[in-house]
């Protein structure tokens, strides 16, 4: 661990030296994680790779501002998360959620979701759920959805949660306990629609 941490030392000092060898090799490092992360938590309509090289440009053109507090890339990481919440935030402009939303498929799915049992369901099926889940998400605040991301869907805990986004942990309960109410209602107004 502490090689490591002396090795990205060392590799940061070179990059702000202005070596571009060392800078490839910092973008080769991170990638993966912030990929992980803008997977996680990119809105719909804004593509993977165009985010995570918003992050590295803004990591970039930020490097003098990190003061080695916390782990590069948990600085790193933060960037990636501030990013995705700014495209949400951007997104996020229709507070009612709707079933012509969805398409057929979609709809579809989501009456056998509600009708019947979901276990042993094939992986289009998964995938189908994860879309939808990603359009009721689409619905939340921005700071809400990634809350509710963090928590539900990757399993981490509100410590986690919290060195992540920067917000205490009773608001992180607080925001976890509204987004998923408000899930509920928009589940239910569906029902309501389709009548199942």
């Amino acid at each position: 661990m502490e090689d490591a941490h002396a090795e990205m030392v060392a590799c940061l000092a070179r990059v702000r030296a202005g070596d571009e060898a060392a800078a490839r090799e910092l973008v080769d490092r991170l990638y993966p994680l912030i990929l992980r992360v803008v997977r996680g938590h990119r809105p719909r309509a804004v593509p993977e790779e165009d985010l995570a090289q918003e992050v590295l440009i803004k990591m970039f053109t930020r490097l003098d501002q990190y003061r080695q507090e916390v782990p590069f890339e948990h600085w790193v990481s933060r960037i990636a998360l501030t990013t995705c919440l700014d495209h949400l935030r951007a997104q996020y402009r229709r507070p009612e959620w709707r079933l012509a939303d969805l398409s057929e498929e979609e709809s579809r799915y989501l009456e056998e979701c509600c009708a019947a049992d979901t276990e042993g369901e094939a992986p289009g099926e998964a995938l189908a759920a994860r879309e939808l889940a990603g359009k009721l998400l689409d619905h939340l605040n921005p700071k809400d959805r990634v809350v509710v991301t963090l928590l539900d869907l990757e399993g981490h805990s509100v410590a986690e949660v919290a060195a992540l986004t920067g917000m205490n942990g009773t608001l992180i309960k607080v925001r976890a306990f509204r987004a998923r109410r408000k899930l509920r209602r928009l589940m239910e107004q569906w029902r309501k629609e389709k009548k199942i």
